[in-house]
């Protein structure tokens, strides 16, 4: 029960005053008898404040988690990861390659049943059980739902107390203090508990649980850690924890212990009852419920059927033993691809501000933020003075490996280059032993062996048989590269020397100043001249740094527009089809060069504030100064680049570029700089749509488009609506074949009643808007005032469209083109739509071609086209590749249309229009009299039968 009012009542003339307060299970009632009311005071159970603070603080998901947009919690989204009870021999053999495969036969356990007594540890003492595993394997993950499911009275009920620990938090207390202090500093409700009193055998209702053993200098030695049975004696806290697991202190209590691989030798055997290794997701069974509790039980309503479809793209994959199944054997994995995939396909207005940068950011500081790595040093040190960031050891090796692969265009290695990358130059036995407890906890995080794909391996690679390795997730390689760059690590040997001359010199700047000052007057002149040289050093070494981030940004501006690229997928689409993979026909390699599309665009969104905040928690520190010069220099070759004609693909990686950045001064500077973006046959996902919208927010109000073109791009509703901000941008819009339907009207008709619109041109062809839909469309006819060329061609007009059109175009007096082509118009709604563009004060052509009109029609409509007065305006008429007996100047421009639509019009009607059309151009041939128009003709027929013959044969359509 949760309240703290008072409760009154009256039951039999005895009034009842309880006194109710906080969660409430067990009551010591009290009872003092005034008259006729009897108070109740109920106290406090410490042990269910306990669990209810240890539930409040467990059940907090970090901030990563929020960017799913809320819909996840700790209940729902676990899945267990494999847990095996190992013995001392294969423990032996954890210290050894960390690539090596290793079976295991053992049965699987909970953490339950680890805590089940065995014959070999002595009666009334409690049981030592260390949990170990890799990186990434899971530890926190089972800790967190280890200690919600004892809140909740599920697992380990039979311990009455359980007490968490962070061996971080404890290696940072640097004073004495007791074990009951120690508890009670970070739970005071459990200040002078019974249960830890020391006192009979009460302890043995208590588990201790310490997350994170490797942070902990332990020393087992009796000179170093004095024995201690008193709880209440102050020690520092590494000698309370040793004399915990010695039993010498609360014998009777057990302890749960997880820590890294590296340290299992750090409490020796003698002091664990029982060893267990996590082993993350060993079987896709357990990768697939972890997908579908983050993709489909999680998603909302609107969604559900394509995260359904994502889950079983995924399990398919998963199948196939590809590189993904090896790398979501750990299930960090599994999170960094539902994450990915999350803000892939579910991205929308209403989330918070995401971008793939960003969640490549947070995956490495969930799995390495405030983790350490240790040189080796005596205990007789501060922890912190021998401890170094363990991210910027992994940026130093791996990432300098990753750079190598980048550079040379290489996603596989060997055994042989991992040892010359990553450990070739330790000579200290510091690092000697750095490298040790790097190979065995965190290399095998980054490298997995690879999966024989037979495209990316080298001939020579095969023919010595040689064993690779590649990066885990192939971004991550991506990743590592740019952080590697953008932290400059890839100094040159001159860069190197200067900085070190320069903080040197700059270091003592101000006692060569104050020494100059006093002997200036005594030194003499030319002597005088070599300090002032050395005060001029630290200019040099600024001028060769500004060099080094302006070859940064060429060098993001050169791997994002790589010529050899241009016919790749957009990189969105690569990222993927990485996790999905390819199904159904696969393109053909284009190259043996592998594209790192991806790496320029994480160079980027690693200079964004929000992601050099969560890599200095890491350790990892990117200068100020550092961010504005690459971007002073990289707006210049962007701007440079966007001059030449880019493929759609490309273009779309550089609004992703811009958006990963973050920095819409720099991002309203290069786009300005564009007249024309040109996507066709992108698949607009939401995401682009988001990022597409969000880019051009970033403009001035008086910045425009000369043209947007999203034909082909698989537009919904959904997606439209996160555009409209940017069709206000655009003068002329352009979304053809994109199968919109009459509900889209709606939409459009706003947009084109919006008073800032600016549509001057509005491409809706090949979309099934049907009759309903441009009923709806034509509404915003006689408001708006920046149409002038307004296109339906093949959108199921029908003939009640096209005479509710023609009723709307007075009411419009901008409109100067109209095309209503191949929409089964009759004659009699084709003369009436003609007589009212003749009416029109600005209308000069209208297309009426690919309609079933009779030839008498026709000629009336060609008729019709002159105007009644010599004041008026002669429209354009284009029904067919000819105009009476003359040839129509327009017949290029039909014929192309027809051309490049072979593939998606209806193949029958499409042929038998163009026999219609040789029979009007034989019937104009056979009225001319010049052998040169004759002429004339027999080439138009000669295109139109080109045409005809493509159609029958079902041929993709030439290019002219």
């Amino acid at each position: 029960m949760y309240k703290s009012e008072i409760e009154i009542k009256s039951r039999f003339g005895v009034t009842t005053l309880c006194l109710q307060n906080s969660f409430i299970t067990s009551e010591k009632i009290h009872h003092l008898k005034n008259k006729n009311t009897f108070f109740f005071f109920l106290s406090i159970d410490p042990i269910e404040i306990h669990k209810r603070k240890l539930l409040l603080w467990f059940s907090h998901l970090p901030q990563e988690e929020k960017q799913f947009g809320g819909f996840f919690s700790p209940e729902t989204m676990h899945v267990d990861p494999l847990i095996l009870e190992t013995d001392a021999e294969e423990r032996a053999g954890l210290l050894g390659s960390p690539f090596q495969t290793q079976t295991h036969c053992n049965r699987s356990v909970t953490v339950e049943q680890l805590f089940q007594h065995t014959d070999t540890w002595s009666d009334g003492r409690g049981l030592n059980v260390l949990i170990y595993g890799a990186v990434g394997t899971g530890k926190s993950t089972v800790v967190r739902k280890l200690v919600l499911d004892w809140c909740a009275g599920t697992t380990l009920s039979h311990f009455q107390l359980l007490i968490p620990f962070s061996c971080e938090d404890l290696s940072q207390l640097s004073k004495v203090t007791s074990l009951r202090d120690l508890v009670s500093r970070k739970y005071l409700h459990l200040k002078k508990h019974p249960l830890l009193s020391g006192e009979g055998k009460q302890a043995k209702d208590v588990l201790f649980l310490f997350n994170g053993m490797e942070k902990m200098q332990l020393d087992f030695r009796i000179g170093a850690s004095e024995l201690c049975s008193d709880p209440n004696e102050g020690l520092p806290p590494s000698v309370v924890v040793v004399n915990l697991l010695r039993k010498y202190l609360l014998p009777e209590a057990s302890i749960l212990i997880t820590t890294r691989l590296s340290a299992l030798n750090c409490i020796p055997q003698k002091y664990v009852t029982r060893y267990a290794q996590i082993r993350g997701f060993n079987d896709p069974s357990r990768q697939r419920a972890y997908f579908t509790s983050r993709l489909l039980k999680q998603s909302d309503t609107a969604h559900n059927q394509e995260a359904q479809d994502l889950v079983e793209l995924l399990y398919l994959n998963l199948q196939r033993e590809s590189q993904l199944a090896a790398a979501c054997f750990l299930p960090s994995y599994c999170w960094l691809t539902c994450a990915t995939l999350h803000f892939l396909r579910f991205t929308n207005t209403k989330a918070p501000i995401r971008t793939l940068t960003g969640i490549y950011t947070s995956f490495l500081r969930l799995n390495f933020g405030g983790e350490v790595l240790g040189t080796g040093a005596g205990t007789d040190m501060p922890i912190q003075e021998h401890q170094s960031s363990l991210m910027l050891y992994v940026v130093r090796t791996v990432g300098k490996l990753a750079f190598e692969g980048v550079t040379y265009k290489r996603t596989s290695f060997s055994e042989a280059e991992l040892e010359q990358w990553i450990g070739g130059k330790t000579k200290t036995d510091e690092e000697l032993h750095q490298l040790a407890m790097f190979r065995t906890d965190v290399l095998d995080f980054f490298l997995a062996p690879s999966i024989e794909s037979g495209k990316s391996i080298s001939q020579d690679l095969r023919e010595n048989n040689e064993k690779q390795y590649v990066f885990a997730v192939p971004a991550m390689q991506e990743y590592l590269a740019a952080l590697y760059v953008v932290l400059g690590e890839n100094k040159s040997a001159l860069e190197k020397l200067t900085k070190k001359v320069s903080v040197a010199i700059g270091q003592a700047s101000e006692d060569v100043n104050a020494l100059v000052n006093i002997f200036s007057k005594l030194i003499p002149l030319r002597i005088f001249a070599v300090f002032n040289l050395l005060k001029l050093f630290p200019k040099l070494y600024e001028k060769i740094s500004s060099l080094n981030k302006g070859s940064i940004a060429r060098t993001m501006a050169a791997e994002l527009f790589h010529t050899e690229d241009s016919y790749n997928e957009d990189v969105l689409d690569q990222v993927e089809q990485n996790l999905v993979g390819v199904h159904g026909p696969q393109q053909q390699q284009y190259s043996e060069r592998q594209p790192f599309e991806l790496y320029p665009i994480f160079m980027g969104g690693l200079l964004h504030y929000g992601n050099r905040v969560l890599l200095q928690q890491l350790g990892c520190s990117i200068q100020s100064t550092t961010v504005a010069q690459i971007t002073h220099a990289i707006r210049k070759y962007l701007v440079r680049e966007l001059n030449k004609p880019q493929p759609p693909e490309e273009l779309m990686d550089l609004l992703v570029l811009l958006y990963e950045f973050q920095n819409p001064r720099l991002t309203a500077e290069v786009v300005t700089s564009i007249r024309a973006i040109r996507l066709t046959n992108i698949r607009m996902t939401s995401l682009k749509c988001f990022i597409l919208s969000s880019v051009l927010s970033c403009t001035p109000a008086s910045y425009y488009l000369e043209e947007l073109d999203l034909s082909s791009c698989l537009l919904n509703n959904d997606t439209l609506q996160m555009l409209c901000p940017a069709f206000r941008h655009t003068y002329n819009l352009n979304l053809q074949f994109n199968t919109l339907g009459p509900e889209f009207c709606s939409l459009l008709r706003d947009l084109l009643l919006d008073p800032r619109s600016v549509i001057r041109s509005l491409k809706l062809c090949d979309n099934p808007l049907m009759e309903s839909g441009v009923q709806i469309l034509v509404e915003a006819l006689p408001e708006n005032q920046s149409l002038t060329n307004l296109s339906l061609m093949h959108t199921g007009l029908g003939d009640e469209g096209v005479l509710d059109l023609a009723k709307r175009l007075q009411q419009h007096r901008r409109l100067q083109e109209l095309n209503v082509a191949y929409n089964n118009i009759g004659d009699d709604a084709a003369l009436l739509l003609v007589d009212a563009c003749r009416e029109h004060p600005s209308i000069q052509t209208v297309h009426l071609y690919l309609n079933p009109l009779s030839k008498v029609a026709k000629q009336s409509l060609y008729a019709r086209g002159v105007p009644r007065s010599h004041s008026g305006q002669r429209v354009k008429v284009l029904a067919s590749v000819t105009e009476g007996t003359d040839l129509s100047e327009n017949w290029r421009p039909i014929l192309n249309v027809i051309r490049e639509n072979s593939s998606s019009w209806d193949q029958q009607h499409v042929i038998q229009q163009l026999k219609v059309f040789l029979e009007d151009l034989e019937w104009g041939r056979q009225q001319q009299q010049s052998l040169w128009k004759r002429l004339h003709f027999r080439r138009v027929e000669k295109g139109v039968r080109k045409i005809l013959k493509m159609y029958r044969n079902n041929l993709p359509p030439s290019k002219k």
